[in-house]
């Protein structure tokens, strides 16, 4: 043990004893006796950075892996990255950009060489930086979604899954991000409000000089028109049925059909049909066969049926073609509008609806345990609100579309043998596929299968996670599955709740036959003091690891905790964080208090110091209680305020100053023991929350071995407290406050003995901590002392304390005088409140009664005043 510092300092402290911890494999797990416990991370993307929201998530993981490893469990911490195959791709692209290289150009296996050397550069930096924040990951299992074993698990689960009849291959419209230049999920898909415009052109109906007037919010969208549509119900528009229209600057000659899809009150009434570039158009094609006609290159910009405009980006022809129109006078006005519009939640880029060939999952049938699993509880979210928008999407869950254009990723196990569209086979090797291509053609060779260029949606490796990290697919019946699965917590923001958490479910289910994880707690969004969400861009986002630099891991974590409750957004605020480090600096200094204390072991205890031990250790116990109670329901900063209020207010505040010798003095040797004890279990539950200065602490209290170090300390059981004994203290302490403010408001030195006079025959608890804290020469029971004295209440039970004749009595005479006047204005108030049997009837019975409690008090006082004034 080395001399305590007269001050804490983080940084040396943290290096230390996390570097201990690894070295002494706290954080490694490997199957035993105990009852497991497991977390699994969200894994982070393998090229991101810590970020507030990561703070947030990871320091109430680390909050529920270190308890449940101090409680007896095989705690396993399971961390890895997500390859993140569209933004990783996208960074990739804009790297070889930037050396003047396309992907195209130098083909997919030299580009992912690009990608790995990308990869291997910038993956796992957030991993390290989990480590400064004092997770206590198993870093052994460090698992990333490319890895061998995960890698052939998704290979495996996409041929298992084909084999059941539920991936396909469908020609349908999807979601098409142009930036990206591959489709994504509807999931994937976040739609803004921006303000736009409507446009209202001119169709020319054929064989009549007039024309109508249609309008859209997407002109350059007309050279894929093949229809406009008409609501039968509509009778300004009897005239067109069995007509056809020209399509403004195209010159082409479309049918208007009917439909009742179309809303009579929006725009003209008469709609254009794309079908090739809107979902609802595309409905309607395929239920009136109309042809469909794509104007899109995959950027986005117009193909060769766009003619004059072919190669120009879809906004710039937006401008143009409208200035086009009012030239040939085919625009017949335009105005304001404000249009959702659905935008790549990746890249940002404005979604693009497109009909394309792509690979589907069928979703209904995983759905319905997935469901039922959340509906009965037998999987619980926290907050308990969420469970409707989990039902609301597994009720209308749609096919997932699972194949991007992309070739960072999971390659898709289909083989093509063939130039027909259905000729591919699904396996989960080259070798193996050649086997069954055979069957149908046995002339084929490996060198006659192409592979599918498509990787999987990123998701589709992430919903194996709680299972592949454990190889669970590839050996379904290996020890680790067995004992770690199902997990027990989930931690995790409430916007990917479709996206991971359902598909988790579903995948627990379709491969295992049981739920994934016992319980989810959703934490809210970090935000700024103004209710911002906290981002690079708005430049509202503290650096977390300046924030750790400034105040300490321990700090840090403390202020994101006291500032987030389950499934509310987080307020940030960097107060928080010096609140955390101040906290810190409390704990360290009333550390160094105790180990100043001499010793005398012949000294005995004083009465004092009897009270205040037992009052504290069951103030411990009720803590204990408590907090367990708040983690039974996921109130990690409510665990947390409760530990904080017992270890500043009761612990440090009042307990230390009520058995610390007098200075100068030695401390008896039973409670100097007994406040090191104590000390040690408030140690043991700081610790899930402030690991660093906890174990710093802990070590210097005594030499201790490896195998006793707080990390596996065993956590403080929950014991019968004694309430009298907490609520009796409770009133000592407002007894001590009353003569305090005496003090203070009357500029008495604390060194100036007072006497204290109770107005009662009720027996007074915890005398000579009251004389000492508060001091007091005598304590007497005095019911009928008619000299000056000052009163305060406690309960019901009146406290005196006499003046002396440095007092000026005619000041304290006018000052009493002024609280009776203001006390008899107040009363006035609200006896008018009671008298108004407007009032009596009207108001809630609640209401009532909380104005007869304020009338009784109020004259409780008044007497008591009256009674001093009197007296003076």
């Amino acid at each position: 043990m080395s001399e305590i510092a007269a001050k804490y300092s983080p940084v040396d402290v943290e290096s230390k004893w996390y570097n201990y911890w690894l070295e002494n494999r706290f954080f490694h797990s490997e199957p035993n006796e105990k009852k497991s416990y497991t977390i699994v991370i969200p894994p982070p993307n393998v090229t991101g950075i810590l970020h507030m929201g990561h703070m947030l998530n990871n320091t109430i993981q680390d909050v529920l892996i270190r308890r449940a490893r101090m409680l007896g469990y095989n705690a396993c911490w399971i961390p890895g990255t997500d390859h993140a195959s569209i933004a990783t791709e996208a960074k990739v692209v804009n790297k070889l950009k930037e050396e003047g290289i396309s992907k195209f150009d130098i083909g997919r296996e030299k580009f992912l060489e690009h990608a790995w050397e990308w990869t291997r550069k910038h993956g796992g930096i957030i991993l390290e930086q989990l480590k400064k924040l004092g997770c206590s990951c198993d870093w052994d299992r460090t698992k990333f979604t490319l890895d061998d074993d995960l890698y052939n698990s998704v290979i495996k689960c996409f041929v298992d899954l084909y084999n059941r009849g539920y991936i396909y291959k469908g020609y349908k419209m999807i979601n098409w991000d142009p930036e990206a230049k591959t489709n994504i999920s509807d999931e994937e898909v976040i739609h803004k409000e921006q303000n736009g415009k409507l446009y209202y052109l001119k169709y020319h109906i054929v064989g009549d000089n007039s024309y109508i007037v249609v309008a859209t919010t997407r002109p350059e969208t007309i050279f894929g028109d093949t229809a406009v549509c008409i609501n039968p119900q509509d009778e300004r528009y009897t005239f067109l049925k069995g007509k056809k229209v020209i399509v403004p600057l195209v010159g082409r000659e479309v049918t208007v059909i009917e439909d009742e899809y179309v809303d009579m009150e929006f725009g003209t009434g008469c709609l254009k049909i794309t079908p090739a570039h809107d979902v609802n158009d595309y409905k309607l094609g395929k239920k009136h066969n109309l042809e469909s006609i794509d104007i899109f290159n995959d950027d986005a910009t117009l193909n060769k049926n766009g003619k004059q405009y072919e190669g120009k980006n879809r906004f710039i022809v937006r401008k143009e073609i409208v200035e086009e129109l009012k030239h040939l006078n085919l625009l017949e006005k335009e105005e304001d509008h404000i249009n959702k519009v659905g935008t790549s939640e990746r890249t940002g880029a404005v979604i693009e609806p497109k009909i394309s060939v792509q690979w589907f999952m069928k979703m209904k049938d995983f759905a319905t345990p997935a469901l039922e699993v959340v509906m009965n509880n037998e999987l619980k979210l926290y907050p308990e609100r969420y469970k409707n928008t989990y039902k609301h999407w597994l009720e209308d869950v749609h096919d997932w579309n699972i194949s991007r254009q992309l070739w960072w990723g999971h390659r898709i196990p289909a083989y093509y043998y063939g130039e027909g569209k259905d000729e591919f086979v699904v396996a989960e090797t080259r070798e193996e596929a050649l086997i069954i291509a055979q069957k149908k053609n046995p002339c084929l060779t490996l060198e006659n299968l192409k592979q599918e260029e498509d990787v999987l949606d990123t998701w589709f490796s992430s919903w194996l996670w709680p299972i592949s990290v454990f190889n669970g697919i590839n050996e379904p019946d290996n020890e680790e599955i067995k004992y770690y699965y199902p997990t027990q917590d989930l931690v995790t923001g409430p916007d990917i709740i479709f996206f991971w958490i359902a598909r988790m479910v579903m995948a627990g289910y379709a491969f295992r036959n049981e739920k994934p994880f016992s319980n989810v707690y959703f934490t809210g969004i970090v935000r700024d003091k103004q209710r911002r969400k906290m981002s690079k861009q708005l430049g509202n986002s503290p650096d977390p690891l300046e924030l750790i630099n400034k105040y300490g891991a321990d700090g840090v974590r403390v202020g994101v905790l006291l500032s987030s409750s389950a499934g509310n957004d987080l307020m940030f605020d960097e107060d928080l964080c010096l609140q955390g480090r101040n906290f810190a600096n409390k704990i360290w200094n009333s550390f160094r208090l105790i180990k100043s204390w001499n010793v005398d072991t012949t000294k005995k205890i004083p009465a004092e110091n009897k009270g205040a031990i037992k009052w504290i250790k069951n103030k411990i116990a009720q803590t204990i209680t408590l907090v367990n109670t708040d983690f039974k329901k996921f109130r990690i900063s409510d665990s947390l305020m409760n530990i904080y209020k017992l270890i500043w207010d009761d612990y440090c505040s009042w307990y230390l100053e009520s058995v610390k010798p007098p200075f100068g003095e030695k401390i008896d040797s039973v409670t100097y023991n007994d406040t090191l004890f104590i000390l040690e279990d408030l140690l043991k539950l700081l610790h899930p929350y402030m690991p660093f200065i906890s174990e710093e602490i802990w070590q210097n209290i005594k030499e201790r071995e490896t195998h006793n170090s707080l990390i596996v300390a065993t956590y403080p059981s929950a014991s019968i407290f004694e309430e009298n004994i907490i609520s009796e203290f409770e009133k000592t302490k407002e007894i001590i406050t009353g003569v305090r403010n005496f003090r203070s408001e009357k500029s008495i030195s604390p060194k100036e003995s007072l006497e204290l006079i109770i107005k009662s025959k009720d027996a007074l608890n915890n005398v000579e901590i009251i004389k000492k804290l508060a001091n007091i020469s005598g304590v007497q029971h005095n019911l009928e002392s008619q000299q000056p004295v000052y009163t305060f209440l406690v309960g019901k039970t009146e406290f005196a304390i006499p003046f002396s004749q440095a007092i000026d009595i005619e000041a304290e005479k006018n000052k009493i005088q002024e609280e009776i006047n203001y006390l008899q204005g107040f009363l006035k108030s609200v006896n008018a409140k009671l008298s108004n049997d407007k009032f009596i009837n009207g108001a809630p019975e609640k209401v009532v009664e909380i104005e007869k409690k304020k009338q009784s008090d109020t004259l409780e006082k008044l007497a008591i005043l009256e009674e001093n004034l009197k007296n003076l």
